[in-house]
């Protein structure tokens, strides 16, 4: 069977964001309805995957302890409601460090699909920047902004051609489990 694989940036669209950065397990606050609707679609047999710049952490705001507590708590609470989170990657780089993870370069897209062995053509990738959108574009992943978090700001620039819009998470996983 194919696999069914929807993958998401993090802040904003699964967290609420912060201009400040999210430092702390308390500052990794859900944005409401976030962890239910990935537990649906996770219980709908879609593999959910992450995919989050934190550029925090080469600006020493944080150490991966913590980044690894706030995904072990994201996992906890969607386990809660009977889900699963699948891979989660990130670029801990800055934005000047020239590496290829950091969005919107396409390699923690790539590094994904070659974890699942799946092709990326097609396949859902949920942002709420523009950079999101860059990304998914460049390996033919379907571009989907949300208008949470920067998404409302996001929706004022030029979007790529074919970018698929939705007011939350709980909406992609409305269209997907029920469509």
């Amino acid at each position: 069977m194919l696999l069914k694989l929807l993958i998401l940036d993090r802040d904003g669209v699964i967290n609420h964001d912060s201009d400040a950065y999210i430092k702390s397990v308390e500052e990794w606050l859900p944005l409401p309805g976030s962890i239910e609707a990935i537990a649906q679609l996770s219980k709908a047999g879609w593999t959910v995957a992450v995919a989050t710049n934190q550029s925090g952490i080469a600006r020493g705001y944080y150490d991966l302890a913590v980044l690894e507590a706030m995904h072990e708590r994201l996992r906890e609470l969607v386990a809660e409601q009977g889900g699963e989170v699948g891979l989660i990657v990130y670029c801990p780089h800055g934005p000047d460090d020239g590496c290829d993870c950091r969005k919107p370069k396409p390699g923690m897209l790539k590094a994904i699909a070659g974890h699942y062995a799946v092709p990326l053509a097609g396949v859902w990738f949920v942002g709420d920047s523009l950079g999101d959108l860059e990304a998914a574009k460049a390996v033919d992943c379907q571009p989907v902004l949300v208008k949470t978090g920067k998404g409302e700001k996001t929706l004022g620039k030029t979007l790529p051609v074919g970018t698929l819009i939705f007011d939350d998470l709980a909406a992609i996983a409305a269209e997907l489990i029920h469509n």
